[in-house]
């Protein structure tokens, strides 16, 4: 009886939370395309040049590649011979899965990676994190370099976002001492924490116990001068890769110039925002914020604005789609038949 009032209980939380997040893509798509003619922006997106297209998808390509890289690089002193093939295709599952419930992709490639690597779903998790928190803070990095690029004033713009920034800073900030805190006093700072919390709530203290493990694990796994150098340098080139995804999506289109890569720069920083929140696959919020920094910085029409926003999401999230479908119908599927076969043999022996 316990049990099946906490599997209710669990499936309750997962559609409430799928449906906030529905009722979230929903209210920023109402935002982005509220008072645009539809039909102009389909026209628009119909006479797109199809050779940019490709160029802006072999971009966005190139851009997770080195983002599997990068995870290679994390890995490497748990595991220096991680499969690329494993790593890259355990991203783009979780990416797809994040298309259709948000988040949760996270878990699905750390697990299918622990399980190709025979590798701890702890660990696998950590590491995931720590690529969330070197994404965190590149973001708020790339937004400080846009608000020295951009010759306008973006807080003009967004009056939001200075608010954002400084927010954003001090929660860095704290989140760095805490992983530092972890992994140099992981014993003496793990137990201080958890009597702390569990004052309050011993179910809260489980998780967050949960969690210092995963953060101390993944921490731990970035080892050496030359992999923090290599994880820095990676992650710039990702930024600079998908600045440029975002200038070759202006040249889809005959009616957005003249243009510049430092737009590119600009427009992929305010875009991604959209990105962290919690809608599938950045549904909604990547149209406002994309469509707004087009309009409202750059002076661009708001039917062109609204077909930029549109196309470009469009394009990457059939890509994470067809990419996570080919993943599990050729990769896994091929995989499981080849540990059956194996498993075949070893009962004749």
């Amino acid at each position: 009886m316990t049990s099946d009032r906490i599997k209710n209980s669990s499936i309750l939380k997962a559609f409430l939370s799928y449906g906030i997040s529905l009722s979230l893509a929903v209210i920023f798509l109402y935002i982005a395309f509220h008072g645009v003619n539809i039909s102009e922006v389909m026209d628009i997106v119909s006479n797109a040049s199809v050779l940019w297209m490709v160029v802006f998808t072999v971009t966005l390509f190139l851009g997770h590649l080195i983002r599997a890289l990068r995870w290679k690089v994390i890995l490497n002193s748990v595991k220096p011979n991680t499969s690329f093939k494993h790593l890259f295709s355990a991203l783009m599952v979780g990416y797809g899965v994040n298309c259709v419930t948000p988040k949760l992709g996270e878990i699905t490639r750390a697990v299918l990676l622990g399980k190709w690597e025979n590798l701890s779903r702890s660990s696998m998790f950590g590491t995931v994190i720590v690529e969330r928190v070197i994404d965190i803070i590149s973001l708020g990095l790339a937004v400080l370099v846009s608000v020295f690029v951009w010759r306008e004033n973006l807080y003009d713009s967004f009056p939001w976002l200075e608010t954002t920034l400084y927010f954003a800073g001090i929660m860095m900030l704290i989140v760095i001492l805490m992983i530092y805190l972890t992994v140099k006093y992981k014993d003496k700072f793990y137990g201080f924490i958890i009597r702390l919390f569990s004052k309050l709530s011993e179910k809260f203290a489980t998780k967050l116990a949960y969690i210092f493990e995963m953060l101390t694990e993944g921490f731990s796994s970035l080892k050496g001068i030359r992999n923090y150098i290599y994880t820095v340098l990676l992650t710039l080139v990702i930024l600079l890769v998908y600045a440029l995804s975002s200038y070759i999506g202006f040249f889809m289109f005959q009616e957005l110039k003249p243009v510049t890569y430092e737009m590119g720069w600009v427009l992929m920083s305010i875009a991604a925002i959209g990105v962290i929140i919690p809608t599938p696959g950045a549904t909604g919020s990547y149209h406002t914020l994309a469509k707004s920094t087009l309009v409202l910085l750059f002076g661009f029409g708001e039917t062109v604005s609204a077909a930029y926003a549109f196309l470009t999401h469009i394009i990457s999230y059939f890509l994470f789609i067809f990419t996570a479908l080919f993943v599990y119908f050729v990769v896994i599927k091929q995989k499981n038949r080849l540990i059956k076969v194996v498993e075949t043999k070893l009962d004749d022996l």
